[in-house]
């Protein structure tokens, strides 16, 4: 039954005949039960648990929130008129930050007079929804005591009305919430079902991980980077403020620094300002020089492949052909021949015939694998807890597939068959680190474009093996990241880092989700498939896409400062970035950066590092008689790309529309990181 008001969203489960007995002492009295509609809702990611009395039209101006007074005891609070209008849009909205009706209680606060609050309607007040992500337990009936029910546990021990449900097995309810949380016994009451509680270290879902007031922020995001920041930023921001403010009325105005201080712990090891630490190099302001501009060109044609491979198949003068790539990428009918290549799937000098030979060895490799999964019974997953935990991981993680693709639209698309299928096999295949949460968002690109599961599967593993230490428990990759483009972006624009420190945001937090699954949620789905494809030429230097951060960082640079935003906005300001970078313009602004690198003749050892350039005693080309007028300054020399196109860009002043034209010189050799 619909009623005005109602919040909107896919319907996961939904169960007439759910009463709430609000008099045990009279069940045979018409007038103590309450007979609703029980509803799970899935909109934009977030899981909402709603019931309702039938025949409440949710009047919004006896919409009821809860509210504490200063003894901090919940209880039933009426909406003022004023706010009832702005109350019904955020439920409408289905909107994460359940601020008003999400801790509901039906604790009772005493009141002096002896009366308890009035409501204009009787039923109402018994109306209650609640976000999964909120959801600490959920206690069960004992069998064959009547109707069964079940009793919602929020965290903070809030605790909701029971639900009994007269037409129907209450199982059905728990299985549909268990697609999305882990449930089990308590070991000190088996009527009682706890919210995930197995320990799943990096892979446990942000909603279901320790709930300390004070510190469960840090532990959220120590255990479960990927989930804390695929939420959006603005709920990220909003529990980081309520975490820190807790019930204590002396924490409720802790300063942002303190709150930096606590998200800088959250990943061991990460310095926010490097400078003064030992061992790192202290980059003071230098002239970088004039930054060159860069155009891009149109995407490599089949017509142009094939004109570069020979009559046995190899692929001929790869390092031209990767600089096609980086400057255009790769046209559609192509991406599934040239992805394999530039992946390490394919080696670029095989022929066709070593390639089919190598096809059928990694086929036989993977259905090995699969079988292997396959064959075990559902008595051995239970003995098998890793295996059982990346199995529920990667049934959530599918069913969050974004849509927009045709690929993957329904509920049982052979392509989220697939998806599942090849996560799961490649469990088999690293099953120290198995499945974290993430890896279907490198994943689905890849399946889109190879359109078989063999190769897909492949290509993903090749990409893992880059992609490995931004999932591993320790987060050694992603600690690394963000110190190396904290150095970067304090060399592209020192202020700029200075204004981020004074807002406590110099650890760049925000940038997280960019590095851990290659900006995959802040492009569209095609453009995502240029920029990797770029990235994958591991052109022009190395660590690329800490300069596609600086190149986007950049752009904002000018309205974050003149708009003077804080701690808050920053994030929420970045996190709205997402669907709305031109990739064709941060990449020209990012390659461009990358020029402006090279030419510069004091390149700090410390850039030159991250940037994969070899430190190296060189002249300069003044020098007739082999004395250098630089002699022992040390310098970063350029790669072989980008010596080719520093060239052309001094000759023309402009970067050459044809890249086919542009020679490697036979007198530069790609250079390897120091």
């Amino acid at each position: 039954m619909a009623a005005a008001g109602v919040v909107s969203g896919k319907i996961i489960y939904e169960q007439e005949g759910v009463y709430i007995h609000s008099s045990l002492g009279k069940t045979n009295d018409q007038d103590s039960l309450i007979s609703g509609i029980l509803r799970v809702l899935e909109k934009d990611a977030e899981v909402i648990v709603d019931w309702r009395p039938l025949d409440d039209a949710l009047d919004s101006s006896s919409i009821l929130y809860a509210g504490k007074d200063s003894s901090s005891v919940v209880e039933w609070t009426q909406a003022p008129k004023e706010r009832a209008h702005r109350v019904a849009e955020h439920l409408n909205s289905y909107e994460a930050e359940w601020d008003m009706v999400n801790t509901v209680s039906f604790k009772k606060k005493p009141h002096t007079n002896g009366d308890a609050p009035s409501h204009r309607n009787g039923k109402s007040k018994w109306s209650f929804l609640f976000s999964l992500t909120d959801l600490k337990s959920i206690k069960q009936n004992k069998e064959g005591m009547g109707w069964s029910y079940l009793v919602f546990c929020l965290k903070d021990d809030v605790v909701l009305p029971a639900l009994h449900f007269h037409q129907g097995d209450s199982k059905l309810l728990i299985d549909s919430l268990e697609k999305y949380v882990a449930l089990c016994e308590s070991p000190q009451d088996k009527r009682t079902l706890l919210v995930n509680c197995q320990n799943k270290s990096l892979s446990q879902s942000f909603e279901n991980l320790l709930d300390e007031p004070a510190y469960g922020l840090i532990q959220k995001i120590k255990k479960d980077p990927y989930t804390a920041t695929m939420v959006g930023f603005s709920k990220v921001t909003n529990y980081i403020f309520d975490s820190l403010r807790g019930s204590d009325p002396s924490v409720h105005q802790r300063p942002p620094s303190e709150m930096a201080d606590f998200l800088s712990d959250a990943i061991p090891g990460l310095k926010i300002n490097q400078q003064e630490e030992p061992g790192f190099e202290v980059i003071t302001k230098i002239d970088l020089g004039e930054r060159p501009v860069v155009q891009r060109r149109e995407p490599v044609s089949l017509e142009e492949w094939t004109k570069n491979v020979d009559s046995e198949g190899r692929i001929l003068n790869v390092d031209n052909m990767k600089q096609m790539i980086f400057r255009g990428g790769l046209s559609h009918a192509l991406r599934k021949q040239a992805w394999k290549f530039l992946l390490g799937y394919f080696p670029w000098d095989s022929t066709k015939e070593e390639r089919t030979q190598l096809q059928k060895q990694k086929t036989d490799e993977y259905f090995r694998m699969k079988l292997q999964w396959k064959s075990v019974s559902e008595e051995q997953e239970k003995r098998n807890s890793r295996l059982r935990d990346y199995r529920s991981l990667i049934e959530k993680d599918v069913n969050r597939t974004d849509r927009t693709n045709k690929f993957y639209e329904g509920q049982d698309n052979p392509g989220l068959i697939l998806l599942h299928d090849i996560l799961m096999t490649y469990c088999m295949y690293d099953f120290d680190l198995g499945y974290v949460q993430g890896m279907s968002d490198l994943l689905s690109p890849l399946l889109y474009v190879m359109e078989n599961e063999v190769d897909a599967f492949w290509c993903f593993a090749s990409y893992m093996d880059q992609m490995h230490q931004n999932f591993e428990e320790q987060m050694q990759g992603m600690k690394t990241q963000l110190i190396q483009l904290s150095t970067l972006l304090r060399l592209l624009d020192s202020g700029f880092c200075s204004y981020l420190e004074s807002q406590d945001s110099g650890y760049l937090y925000f940038c997280f989700r960019w590095l851990l699954i290659r900006f995959k949620r802040e492009f569209s789905f095609l453009d995502i498939l240029r920029l990797w494809e770029v990235m994958w030429t591991e052109l022009p230097c190395k660590n690329f896409h800490l300069l596609l951060c600086c190149a986007i960082l950049e752009s904002e640079k000018q309205q974050i400062m003149e708009k003077h935003y804080g701690f808050n906005e920053i994030l929420k300001h970045i996190n709205e970035l997402s669907m709305k970078i031109d990739v064709e313009d941060v990449l020209c602004k990012a390659e461009a950066i990358s020029l402006q690198m090279v030419k510069c003749k004091e390149l700090p050892q410390a850039v030159c590092e991250i940037l994969g350039l070899q430190d190296s005693e060189v002249t300069t080309p003044d020098s007739d008689n082999g004395e250098d007028e630089n002699t022992g300054m040390t310098i970063c020399p350029a790669s072989a790309f980008q010596s080719n196109l520093l060239l052309v860009l001094t000759a023309s002043g402009g970067r050459d529309d044809n890249p086919t034209e542009i020679s490697m010189s036979p007198n530069v050799s790609r250079l390897t990181p120091a």
